[in-house]
């Protein structure tokens, strides 16, 4: 499992990353307001989304939506 908390906002999202980020800013509220500041939650959920297909699948996830 990768953890990228230490380098919140570090320019290193993928499209799950992205995609969360946006769902945030606009069904997010107050808590989507600066989705960079959730970073850490937010690569925990997508890491765990990651890893639960992963489990699934018995695929590994293509790249461009892992990092």
């Amino acid at each position: 499992m990768n953890s990228n908390t230490n380098n919140a906002g570090a320019g290193n999202k993928d499209y799950l990353d992205k995609g969360l980020d946006a769902a945030e800013k606009k069904f997010g509220g107050s808590w989507g307001a600066n989705p960079d500041k959730n970073r850490g939650v937010n690569e925990k959920i997508t890491d765990g989304a990651r890893n639960m297909f992963e489990k699934a699948t018995g695929k590994k996830v293509p790249e461009k939506f892992s990092n």
